[in-house]
């Protein structure tokens, strides 16, 4: 018999976490799902293997502490330097869009302006792990959805820390219906507490881990980040504070540190675990019979967590970042959900008395219906962007796009203009080929334009554009952009307009290869495989092969389509690509103007 029941509920916990981890890995599913649908199995709702998970509810909000502290670690240095004016503008924009109608929807529903206030903010978050963990399954992170997708989840982070610092106020007026000078007051004291917590982790953080450092133990450094998490989310609490928020000052803090890096990999494992720990407690919160219920209350939040941020995104969102109606789509799929945080929310404002009962019960079921909804809809988002704008009006084509008959016979299509296709033009500008560059982000036409590049704006997924871009008559068509799954759609379209079109195509991944040829490229360049021949050929250059044949084995590893590489790692060589290493250098020499015939090598000072 088990002496402690918190040491035996915790163990269980464990043992639930690893169990959904391990089925939806298995199932090739979010892992985010895993926690949350093994938690309702397992909670009172459900089999009642665990009746009271609030007794370890404690253990939960670390996860959420050591999850803050990496966004305060990690985002406003590494991502908001490149996407901050994106993440500013269209996150911010979507941020405050749907809260604020969120909220006025509710309150026509007889929700109480503070509740009303606090579902806003629920709904307008979206999961950061789950949405980062199916961009880089599908090889989308660093396509234009999903940089848009980044930059909004950016913002969405971090307006979680007003968010929660709203909740005691909000909670506060509603108990005592404080005037507008005790309100002022009680922000005031909000404003200092943030401000003398941000100055302790400022001035404490930098020198602890410099300390600890220059004393070279690793167990004390990791002993110190764990202080540093835990200890900053107490000292924020002491103030007035929660727990987050200290953490995420401490983050903040810590990010101007050289051991920022070090500090994140002693803190990631540890927040891994917990993550998993607090979304299986969350599943543990829902009750089955809220679906039946409150039926039409879950569809609704559905409705506004789902439908509502989706079109926002696509609309308003994504013109303000400048990007197409296609994009817009397939970011506002990516983030149409609730998220970790909206969790968070919710717990922190059922503890204030300000979400009632069946109300947080409905944000439960429905953030756990959108969470499980959302990977099934990234996968028919490219099938719905093209449903929707089948149909749309072509008249922006018509006015950005040339009409074919102006482009000239032979001429090149440039497809994107990031660093690869800013590097093509620049090289058929210097021998004069003719070229035309279409890109999907209004912002970078914009500046290519004063650039005097002949670029134009438009989708160059629809057969229309294409179609007056001239790809009939087109000398090559090379496709240089990060997303596979647009590039995929391209060549299919190219070669269903103009077969004998040859078409070069750029991608990142190895298992695209295949897909893309398939579909009608003539050339496939991989960055893996390019990259894995340049390795190859550095190699070889160190032992001192002769530079030629390294050239030539490595065209002929081109040639063959990448195939002698593509090839099981146990499989060797074919000798003949072997044999081309052997070969014997040869080099050009200049020859003298006063050439005469019966010069001598020696003379030539041929080495």
């Amino acid at each position: 018999m088990i002496d402690s029941p918190l040491l035996f509920e915790i163990v269980l916990l464990l043992v639930l976490t690893a169990t959904g981890l391990a089925v939806f890995e298995w199932l090739r599913l979010p892992s985010i799902a895993g926690f949350l649908v093994v938690g309702a199995l397992a909670g009172p709702g459900g089999l009642g293997i665990v009746s009271r998970p609030e007794s370890v509810s404690f253990l939960t909000e670390l996860g959420v502490v050591f999850l803050l502290f990496e966004i305060g670690l990690e985002l406003p240095v590494e991502r908001l330097r490149r996407l901050w004016r994106t993440a500013l503008v269209a996150g911010g924009t979507q941020v405050v869009l749907t809260s604020a109608t969120v909220a006025w929807i509710a309150t026509l529903f007889g929700v109480q302006p503070s509740a009303a206030f606090v579902l806003g903010g629920i709904v307008a978050m979206s999961s950061t792990a789950l949405t980062m963990r199916l961009l880089i399954e599908r090889g989308t992170v660093d396509a234009p959805q999903g940089r848009l997708a980044v930059a909004i989840l950016i913002a969405q982070d971090l307006s979680i820390v007003p968010l929660l610092l709203a909740i005691p106020l909000l909670a506060g007026t509603a108990e005592a219906g404080r005037g507008l000078p005790e309100l002022a007051m009680a922000i005031g004291r909000m404003l200092a507490a943030l401000g003398g917590m941000l100055l302790l982790v400022r001035v404490l953080v930098p020198r602890l881990l410099d300390r600890a450092a220059n004393l070279r133990s690793p167990d004390l450094f990791s002993m110190l980040a764990l202080i540093l998490v835990l200890g900053s989310a107490l000292a924020a609490q002491e103030l007035g504070l929660t727990l987050a928020i200290g953490a995420f000052l401490a983050g903040v803090a810590a990010t101007a540190s050289p051991y920022s890096h070090q500090l994140f990999s002693e803190i990631v494992p540890l927040r891994g675990v917990l993550i998993g720990l607090f979304f299986t407690a969350v599943g543990m919160l829902f009750e089955p019979r809220v679906l039946v219920d409150q039926a039409p209350a879950v569809l609704a939040y559905l409705a506004a967590a789902m439908l509502l941020k989706a079109v926002i995104v696509a609309s308003i969102a994504a013109r303000l970042a400048g990007e197409s109606p296609r994009v817009g789509v397939l970011a506002g799929a990516a983030l149409a959900q609730t998220g970790e945080f909206s969790f968070v929310l919710a717990e922190t404002a059922h503890a204030a008395d300000l979400l009632p009962d069946d109300l947080h019960q409905v944000v439960i079921a429905g953030s756990i219906l959108s969470l499980l909804a959302t990977p099934f809809l990234i996968r028919a988002a490219p099938r719905i962007a093209e449903f929707l704008l089948r149909g749309a009006d072509d008249e922006d084509t018509k006015t950005s796009a040339p009409d074919g008959d102006e482009a000239g016979e032979g001429h090149v299509i440039l497809i994107g203009f990031g660093h690869a296709g800013q590097t093509l033009t620049r090289t058929l500008r210097s021998i004069n080929i003719d070229y035309t560059v279409v890109d999907g982000n209004a912002s970078s036409v914009a500046q290519a334009r004063e650039a005097g590049e002949p670029i134009v704006f438009g989708d160059a997924t629809r057969p229309p554009v294409l179609r007056r871009l001239g790809v009939e008559r087109a000398g090559l068509v090379a496709i240089a952009i990060n997303d596979p799954l647009a590039t995929r759609r391209i060549v299919s379209r190219i070669h269903a307009i103009a077969p004998e079109t040859p078409v070069l195509a750029r991608t990142r991944y190895v298992r695209e290869v295949d897909i893309l040829e398939q579909a009608g490229a003539r050339v496939v360049v991989a960055e893996e495989y390019e990259g894995a021949l340049e390795l190859v050929a550095r190699t070889l250059e160190h032992f001192r092969i002769p530079s030629a044949a390294v050239h030539n084995f490595t065209n002929a590893l081109r040639e063959e389509g990448y195939g002698a590489i593509r090839t099981p790692n146990s499989m060797t060589l074919d000798p003949w690509l072997v044999e081309l290493l052997d070969q014997i250098e040869t080099d050009w020499i200049d020859v003298p103007v006063e050439f005469r015939g019966e010069i001598s090598l020696r003379e030539l000072d041929v080495r």
